[in-house]
Formats: structure tokens, C-alpha cells, sequence
């Protein structure tokens, strides 16, 4: 690993089609079909799962016409960071860094618990040996540490693959259900009646699951080709994907169990409902479908680290975080980022891995314990940033239209403002159903709350850095907007 003695990632590595892998990949979509609809159907009990998809798309898609339009001036690793501090102010641009920081690294770290979980139990059907989740996890831990320390060209190129086959794997899925609908075809889980009721705020909490990542196209917007276009054209592709694949495979699914029975069966047999329904019509199409749940879960795990390390990356450059994280390799991978994230990985690994010892919900703790607590509160922390992201933009573009229409620039985005700050309080009120809290629970309070105090941490921070650093402080801003004369200006 040769390191880079300036603080700069790849550039022009990205093209559009990379950088729509690499969005796609955080939201795992087979993992999304296998964990995410089931759980969803089971806790609501409503069989508008599949609306839930398409009215969260409509509100991403108004968040990404703002936060598109400002990724053509604004590049960063930090995109939270970079849009916040441009929008809002330097404080507040840190405490947005901080509390970005913490959820990528609590949603990636939290999918090792369900990863070493799924790799555990398929090694022990493959050749019965019995292999603890933390030993399977550590493989997974080892795959994503080196590939975060090499070009982003070997992550875009593996995640394209293993992207590909999920894809693939969904739409089998989903041709199959509809050929093998027990109960006809209909459109009964596509009723605004299944979806406009008591428990909407439940389908919208778990829903949002789904398209986490979406927003980390503007990560990677200093190695795109085309820092102008190519983010924008990104998350819109990625969104639309998402929004319309999910909602087709979501309502397919239904009709292949039966919409009388999705609900119960789910309730039954939760995430392995699909391998289960899978394995009564193609034995060999559920061990394949098992597979690849394991890949996509590493998909979504080499994903968040990278989006992680370039965090750790952005902050150290300016000077928010010790400054030894801003250093890359000569091909350009924020190498000490990366083994910094995957060093912390490992130590929260390893504190879950010694308290599950003897536990009382044996193999299963890594998932009820490290994936379930880590990645809803990390879901909450990202919806909370993307909605202030939203008002930022509004600012952002008051000062300047550079060039917007009304739509671009006040409209979609105070719009997705207001859905977003809805739907981070529904997974506020929801977080006991989200984290299958039996009863009054500490982590109601806990988890969320470490997401607020890390935001609350980065607000005195910034004070801190002001007063320490009053130049450098002053600097913070402005510093990320491309320049208007640049070559890829939009014309």
C-alpha cells in the first residue's frame, strides 16, 4: 500500500453506472426482499408494503432534485458535511459530520451481526461444522478491509457483480410468484385503503430500510467523471430502481405466499419466509437465493464502509478529526479512513461477540443485538440529515439560484423536508415495534439517543474548533464549490 503524500481520492474514476452500483449495493436488494418485506409485513399487519415503497420513492425523489442540483456546485467526500456547512453554517456543517459519521459506521458495523449470523448458519448446513457468527463476520471483516484500502475501481467493479446476480436472483423471484399465485393476481396490496390507516407510520419506519445509501452518491462526487452530472444522474437512477423494483418485488412476493397469507406467514417465519416459500418450488433456487443473501449483505457491507472511510477521509482534511485521516494511497483510496473504520469495526464486534457468550438467545443474538439495535438507530440518524440536508439546500440556493428553477431549489426540497422530518419521527414513535422491544425498554431511549448526542457533540465541537482555530474555522466554508468556470460546468 503506497500512501499518497497529498490528501486527495481518485478522480475521474466513476462513471454513472459505477457509482449507481455502489448506491444500490448499500440498500441490498435482495436482503430487502428477504428481511426488509416480511418484517415489514409481519409487524404492521397491513398489506400496503408495497405503496410504502413508492410514496418513500415520490419523497426521495424530491429530495434528490435539490440535493442533485447542489452536488453540480458542491463536491466532498462529506456530503452531509459539505452541503450542511455551505446551508447552514460551519457548526452546524460539523455537527452533521459528526452524526453522519456515526450512523455509517453503526448501519455498517450492525450488518455484521446479521452477515456473520447468515454465513454462520449456511457453513454449518454446507459442512456441518459449527462456526461462531463473530468467526463467519470476521471473513466478511477481512473481504471489505481490503477492499477498502484499494482503488474505488475494485469495489465499483465487485459490487457491480454481486448487484447484478441479487438483481437477477429478485427477478426470478418474482416471475415465479406470479406464475405460482395461489390466489390469482390482484391488486389488493396495492389498495390506498391497505396503505392510508392505522400502522401507516409502522410501514414508513421500516420502509425507509430499504433505500439507506441512496444518499452516498455525493460521497464519491470528487472520483466521479463528471462532478456536474454524474451524482444527480446517480441518485435519481438509483432512486427510481429502487422505488419501482421494490414495490414490484414487494407486491409479486405477496401474490406468490397469497395476499390472505403474506401476513401470517411472515409473522410465522419472518426473513426466512422467502427461502422457505423458495425451497416448496426449487430446492436449488433457495440455496442460490441463500448465497447470495450472503453476498448481498457483504455488498451492503463494502458499501457503508467505503461511504465510512471517506467520512473519516473529509473530516481529517479539514481538520475536524486528527488529521492523519486524510491520508490516500497514489491510487487514491482513503486508506487511513478505511482502516480506521474497519478497526472500530472490529472492536465493537468483539464487545457483542464476548457478551453473547451464553446468552439467552443463542444464535440468534448478533441479529436481535448488534443488527437490530445498530442499524435502526443508524436509519433514524440518516433520515434526520437528509431532512436537515433538505433545508440546507433551501438555503444554500437563496443566496444564489445559480442558475434554478423554483421547483429545483425551494419547492422538492422543502417538500421532502417536511416527509423526511415525518418519517424520522415515525421511527422515533415506531422504535420499540423497529427494535422488537417487548414491554418498556432502556434502548428506546438509548440507541436514539446516541444518534441526538452525536449531533449535540459536533454543535460544541465546532464551538471548540472556532475558538481554537479561528482561521481555519473560517475557512471550512466555501472551500468544496466547484469552480463555475470548470470544464464540466453545466452549459
Amino acid at each position: 500500500m503506497t500512501q499518497n503524500p497529498q490528501p486527495e481520492l481518485a478522480h475521474r474514476h466513476l462513471s454513472t453506472t459505477s457509482l449507481v452500483y455502489m448506491i444500490i449495493a448499500a440498500s441490498a436488494p435482495l436482503t430487502v426482499l428477504a428481511g426488509g418485506v416480511p418484517t415489514n409485513f409481519a409487524v404492521s399487519g397491513l398489506l400496503g408494503v408495497p405503496v410504502s415503497y413508492l410514496v418513500l420513492g415520490v419523497i426521495l425523489v424530491l429530495f434528490a432534485a435539490g440535493y442533485g442540483a447542489m452536488s453540480s456546485h458542491v463536491q466532498n467526500a462529506g456530503a452531509f458535511y459539505a452541503y450542511i456547512t455551505e446551508g447552514l453554517g460551519n457548526r452546524q456543517g460539523i455537527a452533521a459530520a459528526i452524526l453522519a459519521l456515526v450512523s455509517y459506521n453503526m448501519m455498517q458495523i450492525g450488518l455484521y451481526g446479521l452477515f456473520g449470523f447468515a454465513l454462520s448458519n449456511a457453513l454449518s448446513t454446507w459442512t456441518g461444522l459449527t462456526v461462531p457468527w463473530w468467526a463467519a463476520a470476521a471473513v466478511g471483516w477481512v473481504v471489505v478491509g481490503a477492499l477498502g484500502v484499494n482503488s474505488v475501481d475494485l469495489s465499483a467493479k465487485v459490487l457491480g457483480i454481486l448487484v447484478g446476480l441479487e438483481f437477477l436472483v429478485v427477478i426470478v423471484v418474482s416471475v415465479l410468484s406470479i406464475g405460482s399465485a395461489p390466489e390469482g393476481l390482484s391488486t389488493q396490496t396495492l389498495q390506498p385503503g391497505q396503505f392510508f390507516t392505522t400502522g401507516i407510520g409502522v410501514l414508513l419506519a421500516f420502509g425507509i430500510a430499504a433505500f439507506m445509501g441512496f444518499e452516498s452518491g455525493a460521497i464519491y462526487s470528487e472520483e466521479t467523471k463528471d462532478p456536474r452530472r454524474t451524482v444527480a444522474r446517480a441518485t435519481y437512477i438509483a432512486v427510481g430502481v429502487i422505488a419501482l423494483f421494490y414495490a414490484a418485488s414487494a407486491w409479486a412476493f405477496a401474490m406468490g405466499v397469497g395476499p390472505s397469507a403474506i401476513i401470517g406467514k411472515s409473522q410465522e417465519f419472518g426473513p426466512d419466509l422467502l427461502f422457505v416459500w423458495l425451497a416448496g418450488h426449487s430446492p436449488v433456487l433457495a440455496e442460490i437465493a441463500n448465497i447470495l443473501f450472503i453476498t448481498s449483505l457483504l455488498a451492503a457491507l463494502i458499501a457503508f464502509h467505503n461511504a465510512a472511510a471517506r467520512y473519516f477521509f473529509a473530516l481529517g482534511r479539514s481538520h475536524v478529526l486528527p488529521r492523519y485521516l486524510k491520508r490516500s494511497t497514489t491510487a487514491g483510496a482513503p486508506w487511513a479512513g478505511s482502516l480506521t473504520q474497519s478497526v472500530l469495526a472490529l472492536v465493537v464486534v468483539a464487545v457483542f461477540a464476548v457478551a453473547g457468550i451464553g446468552h439467552e438467545l443463542g444464535p440468534l443474538y448478533p441479529v436481535i443485538t448488534l443488527f437490530t439495535w445498530l442499524t435502526n438507530a443508524a436509519a433514524f440518524g440518516l433520515v434526520f440529515l437528509l431532512a436537515v440536508t433538505s433545508i440546507a439546500v433551501v438555503v444554500w440556493f437563496a443566496k444564489d439560484h445559480h442558475g434554478h428553477g423554483v421547483w429545483t431549489r425551494l419547492i422538492a426540497p422543502g417538500l421532502s423536508a417536511v416527509g423526511l422530518l415525518v418519517v424520522a419521527g415515525l421511527i422515533l414513535v415506531n422504535f420499540d415495534l423497529m427494535i422488537g422491544a417487548e414491554g418498556p425498554s432502556l434502548l428506546v431511549v438509548v440507541m436514539p439517543g446516541i444518534i441526538i448526542a452525536a449531533g449535540a457533540l459536533g454543535l460544541v465541537w465546532g464551538e471548540v474548533i472556532r475558538h481554537r482555530d479561528p482561521s481555519g474555522y473560517q475557512s471550512m466554508r466555501h472551500q468544496d464549490q466547484i469552480d463555475e468556470d470548470d470544464e464540466y460546468a453545466v452549459p
